[in-house]
């Protein structure tokens, strides 16, 4: 079982590399079908065009969208694998809310996150990853908000 453990954190350690490196193809092979929950928004991209739709979204108003792993756990039982990490990123690009466009402002973030990669049972494939935020958290770090 520690040998799966230490699979799975190697593969969410991976994953979080390849999307700050935006090497999508990668990030998509780390799954076995791309699904992403975010907890925040309750949006649900299922499937890998709508991922990668979410990549394009997510990267166009900050395209230096990074992250650092503060602690990282994996839960044999549960076939999951919990992190906590900093999202980082600069407001670059449009950043389009629900009836409005914020054009860039130059600034930088850095917010406190966790997520949760769920597994196939017996596998080092990613099945789901659960980010959970505050979704006001980036725009009050711009002091958009």
């Amino acid at each position: 079982m520690q040998d799966l453990a230490g699979a799975r954190i190697q593969t969410v350690r991976d994953h979080m590399r390849l999307e700050c490196e935006h090497d999508w193809d990668a990030v998509i092979a780390t799954f076995v079908h791309p699904r992403y929950e975010l907890y925040g928004s309750g949006t649900v991209f299922d499937g890998e065009a709508a991922v990668r739709g979410y990549f394009a979204a997510s990267r166009t108003p900050f395209p230096d969208q990074a992250n650092e792993i503060i602690a990282i756990a994996a839960d044999g039982d549960s076939d999951r694998v919990l992190v906590e990490f900093w999202l980082t990123g600069s407001h670059l690009g449009p950043l389009r809310l629900t009836g409005r466009t914020i054009e860039p402002t130059g600034r930088s973030f850095r917010v406190r996150m966790a997520a949760s990669f769920e597994f196939a049972p017996g596998s080092d494939k990613i099945v789901c990853e659960r980010p959970y935020f505050d979704q006001g958290a980036v725009l009050r770090a711009l002091d958009l908000a």
